[in-house]
């Protein structure tokens, strides 16, 4: 649902310099799209989030996942005749790098699953806010923490 309504308006603001009917045509063929695939595609990137190692199993997520999915959601705009299909794919393409990845860490946080250890929606979007923040910042921390180890390894010892 969530992917739907994002996805929709995204399309929605990527096809307006084309026209308001051009917008709503894009929008709406998202919106019947991702209603019909976004649950695949996150059960599937969902049987990922235990997966090890963990940067392999992102790496798939974010690349095998999406080039299958934009390359049906590419054919059924073409065939809707969506007015910005190019910039429309690509803004597609950036979004789902972000959102697959984000959804990739946040389900190996037990966030946003359906399967065992499952909370309620209204539980997980609780939980979204400082999970966004713990995904923004992880870069930077793990950063930090491999920097001072490091530091701490290369010291000469004090004997």
């Amino acid at each position: 649902m969530l992917s739907s309504i994002l996805r929709a308006s995204l399309f929605f603001a990527t096809n307006l310099s084309a026209g308001l009917p051009a917008a709503l045509t894009a929008m709406q063929t998202e919106l019947v799209f991702r209603g019909v695939t976004s649950g695949f595609y996150g059960a599937l990137t969902e049987a990922f989030r235990e997966a090890e190692p963990a940067w392999e199993a992102a790496l798939t997520v974010m690349v095998l996942l999406p080039l299958a999915n934009h390359s049906i959601e590419l054919l059924v705009h073409w065939m809707r005749g969506t007015q910005k299909l190019l910039p429309s794919i690509i803004a597609s393409m950036i979004l789902t790098a972000f959102s697959t990845l984000f959804n990739f860490y946040v389900m190996r946080r037990g966030a946003l699953i359906v399967g065992s250890g499952r909370g309620s929606l209204g539980m997980d979007l609780l939980r979204l806010p400082r999970l966004a923040v713990d995904f923004v910042t992880w870069f930077p921390r793990y950063l930090i923490r491999r920097s001072s180890r490091n530091s701490t390894s290369s010291r000469p010892d004090d004997h």
